[in-house]
């Protein structure tokens, strides 16, 4: 477990990280809760043991703010015998227990045993981890992802139309202590005001016309869980205004209903829109921009990644092949290559479309740039010598890909001596 030690004397802090640290826990230390606040942001700890008195703010005030932040550690606070009045306020704050000093390290021990099993650990990486095979971009992201994970807090996915904002979004649920339950998803574009509005909150049965029943809506049915909200940009003011009071006061009010119900749920958002804009235009409350924006992922567009076109045709290559019970094809070199200068404003999106109906129409053993539907001149020209760089990264992630990542095959399939490819993929960054 990652753990954080609060104390503000010295010599009994460092005794309890040597401690901690030796049963076999990654562990942290701060003396005041300002400088604890931003470890558990740095860190994202499991579990937090701070002193109930520290100097300037108090323990009790440092676990709502770290709430407050989306923080996801569990708190054990640590208070005099006679003070027990205090770690009850702790405790009604967010606190999991309390423990009264002197310390005795057979309750810690038992203390963070319980806690324990409350903390699920981040789930290994899949094999068909959407991440994997890019480049340092995603890669980066994934890392950034994974860590937001472990905090509850609210997290609004950016980025263009096509770019994969909602693979983020999976990660983020999956390797979360929620991955346990529901991952509800809805596009608030797709649906009129009505309907978002009762698919959200749900309705009351004989709230309107066709309500023949109770139904919960979506913050109900996450419960333990996550809701993604993709395209939240386009979300009519009306209902920003009622969501707005759900992520406020973490209860809902169907639809015709008259008593709340109390909701427990991690968001998602997610937009291609310019938030900001759309604030100083009128069209989105900020006081709600405030609330999503606690964490940002901003997913970049293909052409500012295309060193990951190799890794991304391969992996949708092979799924379509599957899908559509076809053989699998390969990209020839040349067509690879006319993937890689192409501009895709389309994004990842638009590449799946032009994979797939090439991997169904192209008659050869490999997708030739006949089979593509880009054309040649729309390449950027760019400096010379960024294309060929981009072109020999790709060039070597594709042939690495094609050999099961065996490099003394790779650089035969290029032409190269091993020497030379080991140095270009130092050089580019290139994981072995």
């Amino acid at each position: 477990m990652r753990l954080l030690v609060v104390e503000d004397e010295a010599t009994q802090r460092r005794m309890l990280v040597e401690y901690l640290a030796q049963c076999g826990h990654d562990v942290g230390e701060a003396a005041a809760a300002e400088e604890a606040l931003a470890e558990i942001e740095r860190t994202a700890p499991d579990l937090v043991l701070t002193d109930v008195r520290l100097p300037g703010t108090d323990g009790v005030e440092l676990i709502r703010r770290a709430r407050t932040r989306g923080a996801g550690a569990e708190f054990l606070v640590v208070t005099a015998f006679g003070t027990i009045e205090n770690a009850v306020e702790a405790m009604r704050a967010g606190a999991h227990d309390y423990l009264t000093k002197p310390i005795d390290l057979r309750d810690l021990d038992r203390a963070i045993q319980e806690l324990g099993t409350r903390v699920a650990p981040a789930p290994p990486p899949a094999p068909d981890d959407p991440f994997a095979g890019l480049g340092h971009a995603m890669t980066a992201l994934a890392a950034l992802a994974d860590r937001v994970a472990r905090t509850n807090a609210t997290v609004l996915v950016t980025g263009e139309t096509g770019v994969g904002k909602e693979i983020v979004a999976d990660r983020v649920h999956a390797r979360s202590r929620r991955a346990k339950g529901p991952l509800v998803k809805l596009n608030c574009a797709a649906l009129a005001e009505s309907l978002l509005e009762a698919e959200l909150f749900g309705h009351e049965k004989g709230a309107f016309t066709g309500a023949d029943r109770l139904r919960p809506g979506l913050f109900e049915a996450a419960r333990g869980g996550t809701v993604f909200l993709d395209e939240i940009g386009d979300m009519p003011p009306s209902l920003q205004v009622r969501l707005l009071r759900v992520l406020q006061a973490r209860e809902v009010l169907r639809v015709g209903g008259r008593k709340a119900v109390v909701v427990d749920f991690r968001l998602i958002a997610a937009t291609h829109r310019d938030l900001p804009a759309l604030v100083a235009a009128g069209r989105f409350r900020e006081d709600l921009l405030f609330r999503l924006r606690v964490v940002e992922l901003r997913v970049p567009p293909l052409r500012e990644r295309r060193e990951d076109i190799p890794a991304l045709a391969e992996r949708l290559l092979r799924r379509h092949a599957a899908r559509n019970a076809v053989p699998f094809r390969p990209l020839s070199p040349p067509a690879l290559s006319l993937l890689v200068s192409h501009p895709f404003p389309g994004n990842v999106r638009e590449l799946e479309h032009l994979l797939e109906r090439a991997l169904v129409l192209a008659g050869g053993d490999e997708i030739a740039p006949r089979d593509l539907e880009v054309d040649a001149h729309e390449a950027p020209p760019g400096d010379l010598r960024e294309v060929v760089e981009s072109l020999e990264r790709s060039a070597i992630r594709a042939a690495l890909a094609r050999c099961g990542h065996v490099r003394a095959q790779a650089a035969k399939m290029l032409g190269l001596h091993d020497r030379v490819l080991r140095y270009k993929m130092r050089k580019y960054g290139i994981e072995p």
